[in-house]
């Protein structure tokens, strides 16, 4: 049996070839030469089991995930927070920056793509990546078994935890203290879901749509209280330092994963893996440093 067909080299794509068309087409060179093969020796026609093999490998290919559509593309959409400091919001110039901001960045040159940033707020996250308008979330998202209905959680990347603020004058030191009180959330966030989740009676939770107008509630005096992230908070007693606030107890610890899409399975696991490199290496704890004021902590794993 003449096998040169057979043992034919593949080689590697030219660069104006997407990864997953150069894999559908070196899988058909493939199964065409192992078919031109069997011929040529007298074969009346190929054997079901190669036929079969060889629609497994067209299937499989031409349904290329995110990760090689991304790779083929040339080019990630992450959408970042913008109403968030310091994970994400706007510059003195305008532009975006912060600490997801700059995972975005880091993200995208160990994939090799080019980088398009999706500015979204608190309430825009998961619609941004359900709705084709990102490929992945980075943007301080809080693990629940309500959002992993809908989409898919990386490990965590960045600490983060929720709690309740005030100044240090007001005696509240527990839920029940809530009571008769005023306080500000963002709406459809894990820290408004806690504070709901509380079942306080007599307390007024006032909720805004994005970040900017919940800080604004509370520094205005419309709120007593507001209930944010650590993070949110330590920006603003810097900002505001003759204002004095205090936490006054924490409603749950939520570190930020990145958020994916359900069916994409091969992205979500180069994702777990790039975070577990960034760890090792040091440049998120570079990143944490920079934007949070102190090292990366010990975070939970999924």
């Amino acid at each position: 049996m003449d096998m040169k067909s057979l043992a034919a080299p593949v080689h590697l794509p030219p660069d104006r070839m997407g990864h997953g068309n150069w894999l559908l087409s070196q899988a058909r060179q493939l199964a065409a030469g192992a078919l031109t093969g069997l011929l040529v020796c007298g074969a009346p026609s190929a054997p079901p089991a190669l036929a079969q093999a060889s629609d497994q490998i067209e299937a499989k290919v031409a349904r290329a995930g995110a990760l090689d559509q991304i790779i083929e593309a040339g080019v990630v959409r992450i959408a970042v927070p913008s109403d968030l400091s310091p994970f994400g919001s706007r510059g003195p110039g305008g532009q975006l920056e912060g600490y997801d901001i700059d995972v975005a960045r880091l993200l995208a040159e160990a994939l090799g793509v080019r980088l398009e940033l999706v500015p979204v707020t608190s309430g825009d996250r998961i619609a941004a990546l359900l709705t084709l308008r990102a490929d992945l979330v980075v943007a301080n998202l809080g693990v629940s078994p309500e959002r992993a209905r809908s989409i898919a959680f990386s490990s965590p990347y960045a600490p983060f935890f929720i709690g309740v603020y005030g100044a240090t004058e007001l005696p509240v030191r527990e839920a029940a203290d809530l009571k008769g009180r005023k306080v500000a959330v963002t709406r459809d966030t894990i820290e408004d879901r806690a504070l709901t989740k509380l079942g306080v009676e007599g307390v007024d939770i006032l909720r805004f749509d994005d970040n900017e107008k919940t800080l604004e509630a509370f520094t205005a005096g419309r709120a007593e209280l507001l209930a944010t992230g650590n993070v949110v908070a330590a920006a603003l007693m810097k900002k505001d330092s003759d204002r004095k606030i205090e936490a006054k107890f924490v409603l749950q610890e939520s570190p930020a994963s990145i958020g994916v899409r359900r069916d994409e399975p091969g992205l979500l696991h180069w994702i777990n893996v790039f975070v577990f490199s960034k760890k090792l290496n040091g440049e998120l704890d570079q990143i944490s440093r920079k934007w949070l004021g102190g090292p990366l902590p010990v975070l939970p794993t999924l």
